[in-house]
């Protein structure tokens, strides 16, 4: 069930002309905004010059991901929400235009960067979201060997498995990957730190710092009444119930699905379904908009605020609105009724609002439903924590850092960054913390070598 990429790319004339109405500006606030300071005026120059082999190296200087970047970043919070054409409603496209230029550069081979002499050092990386696929191309190029493991058999983490086809290509994903890798760095697959090795081990293997960027693999949940649909209380956690599925869940099983690992039995979400998204993130969305993909009769997000403060992109949300989702603001799901085989049959739905007044008016329905998708946030996995002495979390399961070196752990040569650090954030924010943790890493692996140096003497 493959579902094709909703916004389509530019044409060579097109992407020249929306690059020439780029003012250049002295002072960009266009890269001000970005979060990894993409030289955006820079190779936006290029473009509309034809030079797409220059742009794609001055981007790669900054990006490892400009393909998905240009795809899946918060560019209307971020560097075209800053563009100064902004103020008359006609920024530059800049997402759109560094898709085009990632995506001419793989399917032309423009550019191959000189690949540095891995005599610097020896890091292993746990974790091939972004994360990962940042810290091991900047230390790569900085002249370390890496070497990155991952638990499944596709790298990506949250790229692959958990935003979807039709925002983001899987084949996208891959070719980044064999980018990271045509830099030197080794990837083992289907390799789970905590299982099939350790930190110690690795430690044992040479390697001088080891990076943890396994992003936050354990999804949390919400507790929910349940009921019989003759109105007895049911004793059973909702969380326990076939029909309640989280939307990580639910997202990764549809590309496992797509992939040929699992039937499609093993969907939770069949055509006809009458479906409840609880949240308002880009999850959120991405499940909204899948379950419709899949066929469901009715899909309805329900979130408990209002649209001002939901943590999903404005345009993801048009999006779902388009493609058929119905949104119920400052509500929440308070029970859930089920049958005698404990499927779900409705859920009473709660609305607060405050009338003209500010007095606050509580409305309560009965909806039919079959299916309810939490996206309601993620914790760390601990497993590594749980294996390796000497490295510890915080009450909410992230693993604690400090700053100097930027990144190191409570285990001396241990570094972690982006969600799993409870830096969580948009793509473009975990390469942005990745970037500082590599180099912390680097400055951490080159003293300790001087001080062995010194030493030796």
């Amino acid at each position: 069930m493959k579902f094709n990429e909703v916004n389509e790319s530019y044409t060579m004339a097109e992407a020249i002309q929306e690059a020439q109405r780029c003012l250049h500006c002295k002072v960009p606030q266009c890269k001000k905004a970005c979060p990894i300071s993409n030289e955006i005026p820079d190779w936006i120059h290029e473009l509309k010059k034809g030079n797409l082999g220059n742009a794609i190296s001055i981007i790669r200087t900054k990006s490892n991901l400009p393909a998905v970047c240009g795809r899946v970043c918060a560019h209307e919070r971020q560097c075209e929400g800053s563009c100064v054409l902004g103020k008359k409603g006609q920024h530059i496209n800049i997402g759109k235009l560094e898709r085009f230029i990632a995506d001419f550069d793989a399917e032309n081979h423009l550019t191959h960067e000189d690949m540095a002499e891995k005599s610097r050092g020896k890091v292993a990386v746990i974790g091939s979201g972004p994360a990962g696929i940042t810290v091991a191309g900047d230390l790569s190029r900085m002249g370390f060997a890496v070497e990155m493991f991952e638990m499944e058999h596709q790298c990506g983490g949250v790229l692959r498995y958990g935003i979807p086809e039709y925002r983001l290509p899987k084949e996208v994903v891959a070719r980044e990957i064999r980018h990271i890798e045509s830099m030197g760095v080794t990837i083992h697959r289907d390799t789970t730190v905590g299982v099939e090795t350790t930190i110690d081990k690795m430690f044992e293997q040479g390697f001088d710092a080891i990076f943890i960027g396994t992003g936050t693999g354990k999804p949390k949940s919400l507790s929910i009444p349940v009921k019989t649909i003759t109105g007895s209380d049911k004793q059973i956690n909702s969380e326990d119930l076939r029909g309640v599925r989280l939307a990580t869940h639910f997202l990764r099983r549809m590309e496992l699905y797509n992939e040929g690992f699992i039937s499609h039995d093993e969907v939770s979400v069949r055509p006809g379904h009458r479906v409840m998204v609880i949240g308002c993130g880009n999850t959120a969305m991405d499940a909204a908009r899948t379950a419709i993909r899949i066929g469901a009769e009715r899909v309805d997000v329900v979130y408990h605020r209002g649209i001002e403060n939901m943590a999903a992109l404005k345009a993801e949300y048009d999006d779902a609105i388009k493609e058929g989702a119905h949104f119920n603001w400052h509500s929440s799901i308070t029970e859930i009724h089920i049958d005698d085989q404990e499927n779900i049959k409705e859920v009473v739905i709660e609305t607060r609002e405050k009338d003209e007044n500010g007095e606050e008016k509580v409305t309560r329905r009965t909806e039919p439903a079959d299916r309810i998708i939490m996206a309601v946030g993620a914790t760390p996995n601990t497993r590594i924590v749980r294996t390796t002495s000497g490295l510890e979390n915080d009450e909410k399961k992230f693993l604690i850092t400090r700053d100097i070196p930027y990144g190191m752990t409570t285990r001396k040569g241990v570094f972690a960054g982006g969600d799993v650090a409870n830096r969580q954030a948009t793509v473009v924010h975990a390469m942005q913390d990745a970037k500082r943790v590599a180099e912390g890493i680097a400055q951490y692996v080159d003293a300790v070598k001087l001080m062995n140096a010194i030493e030796g003497q």
